[in-house]
């Protein structure tokens, strides 16, 4: 393709992938990477000033001053960045109304889904109960001749995703396996996770957890070796604190920030969590004819105006056999939250143990970018800095409500903080 099309190669792309080719024609480098950038690539720029490729930032510490991911969408040449393609800003305003849209979404989810089960190795599903991963793996079930096989982790005293998880794999007939986690077992991979993500974020390594310890048991006990994940929903579709956008215009361009910055954050643990344990990540809500019909549709429309969040996904999928209402209109949980309340408090514990308020005070203000808010971040971030020094700007910020809204202004980046969490959860 590249000989034939040269740089626009990139932009006839519909897959997940990053490359560097060397084009002995020219005696020169290309890089690119995807527009949403699922698969990972960062690069650095060593004493000579020359650059620097890797596909994880473990590779080029100690080779370069400052390690940045690469801009999904992106190709590089000649020293310079070309953006290709910006699923976040896909152009006109789409008009389409309510009935239009939801069979649309529904149709290019569906094909986002059949596309990602074409493959040479055994295929599985992460489900956590949720909206995103239950409407997953009930299209692949819909489209698979046999049970397919789903895997679903949570702590072993008061999960929540393992409850709502096994009443969708009864459901749509999956062939299910439940992987409990404890206490001792979240604390001592703190250290494993936090090396292989290549993040101090707080939301990221807590989701990170359970991911993580469930795709260690898939590598270890079954022969399969590609997942399907629930990632990129809420991104398009709206978080709980999305509720609180003070207008249409707000939301877009919230969803739009929160698109271009996936690569740092769900994406990034989807990919690691996945790939450290020799296993392919597919991501269908990623798909870029979804991604870029969703991100066109008038916001108006995605704000939730109808007293339940993601109501256009939900909608699509309604009366159609592919979940149980019950599932299909259950409040949304946070997966760090899901797999266990506990899980999150018991990190917590762990790091208010660590240090005593003068110590924290003291050890936060040492880092200027991303400073460090509660015992639990700075905990992470002297981690990270462990096997990252003075690289914290491979990650924009924490992941955090848009806390210049009212309502948003919170400590903690779990939805549980919300005024509107409500029932979720339960």
């Amino acid at each position: 393709m590249y000989f034939e099309y040269g740089t626009d190669t990139f932009s006839r792309l519909d897959a997940e992938f990053a490359c560097v080719i060397y084009d002995g024609r020219t005696d020169e480098f290309i890089a690119a990477r995807d527009p949403i950038g699922i698969r990972p690539l960062y690069y650095g720029y060593d004493e000579k000033g020359v650059i620097l490729f890797a596909s994880e930032p473990k590779n080029l510490v100690g080779l370069t001053r400052k390690i940045l991911p690469f801009p999904p969408g992106h190709y590089w040449r000649g020293g310079r960045f070309v953006c290709y393609r910006d699923p976040a800003k896909p152009g006109a305003v789409c008009r389409d109304g309510l009935d239009t849209a939801c069979k649309k979404i529904r149709e290019k989810l569906i094909a986002g889904v059949e596309k990602r089960l074409v493959s040479d190795a055994k295929v599985g599903f992460l489900l956590s109960g949720g909206l995103d991963s239950s409407l997953v793996c009930a299209i692949a079930a819909k489209k698979s001749e046999k049970p397919i096989r789903t895997f679903a982790i949570g702590m072993s005293k008061d999960a929540i995703d393992l409850k709502y998880a096994r009443q969708v794999a009864d459901f749509i007939g999956a062939d299910h396996t439940e992987v409990t986690m404890t206490p001792d077992e979240v604390v001592s991979s703190l250290e494993t996770v936090i090396r292989l993500l290549g993040t101090y974020d707080i939301t990221t390594i807590r989701a990170s957890m359970g991911m993580y310890l469930v795709c260690k048991a898939i590598r270890e006990t079954t022969d399969i070796r590609v997942l399907l994940t629930g990632e990129i929903s809420d991104e398009l579709f709206g978080y709980k604190y999305t509720d609180f956008a003070p207008s249409a215009e707000a939301f877009q361009k919230e969803a739009e920030k929160r698109v271009r910055e996936l690569h740092m954050y769900d994406v990034l643990r989807a990919d690691r969590c996945i790939s450290v344990n020799s296993l392919e990540a597919r991501v269908p809500f990623g798909d870029l004819d979804f991604v870029s019909y969703v991100m066109s549709l008038d916001p108006e429309i995605k704000m939730n105006k109808y007293g339940k969040g993601k109501y256009l996904l939900r909608r699509a999928f309604e009366g159609l056999g592919y979940l149980p209402d019950g599932i299909l209109w259950r409040e949304k949980a946070a997966f760090s939250d899901a797999v266990g309340h506990s899980m999150v408090d018991d990190l917590k514990a762990y790091a208010e143990s660590r240090y005593t308020d003068e110590e924290f005070e003291e050890k936060r203000l040492r880092y200027a970018h991303a400073t460090p808010f509660t015992k639990e971040s700075l905990l992470y971030r002297e981690i990270f800095e462990r096997y990252y020094p003075g690289q914290s700007e491979m990650i924009a910020d924490f992941w955090m409500p848009n806390r210049s809204w009212e309502g948003c202004n919170v400590n903690d980046p779990s939805a549980r903080v919300l005024a509107n969490y409500g029932d979720s959860g339960k």
